[in-house]
């Protein structure tokens, strides 16, 4: 597909990894920075693949899910621990089901757990 955007964006939350031996099975935070891909062919009338403020719009209505929570209590995180890989699973798969009537297609998500540390999720 010839036409690509990126946003990039961040939450704050505390987690701890279950079923892990070292520092990060204690509970902890990061701020996540989050970079989100979406793809498509077509543009509209006004010559976008997608409004920036619509996806910026949709994917802050999942990282409000996250956001200033403890993310081992949250529902979707309750028998799995809350990995940065697991995070940029969740962001993709919720983003893709938003934009599903759209002609655009979540690309690969980027969830930073550090200035070093990354994890991506993709298709």
């Amino acid at each position: 597909m010839p036409y690509e955007l990126k946003i990039e964006t961040a939450f704050a939350a505390a987690h701890n990894l279950l079923n892990y031996c070292g520092q990060c099975e204690n509970l902890h935070g990061h701020n996540w920075k989050i970079e989100i891909y979406v793809q498509g062919s077509e543009l509209d009338k006004s010559g976008m693949l997608i409004d920036f403020k619509i996806l910026k719009d949709h994917t802050n209505t999942i990282l409000d899910v996250l956001d200033h929570t403890y993310l081992n209590e949250l529902p979707i995180f309750t028998d799995k621990s809350p990995s940065s890989e697991l995070i940029a699973e969740y962001i993709f798969i919720e983003l893709e089901k938003m934009l599903s009537e759209l002609p655009v297609q979540v690309k690969k998500i980027v969830a930073w757990e550090s200035e070093k540390a990354a994890a991506s999720f993709f298709r």
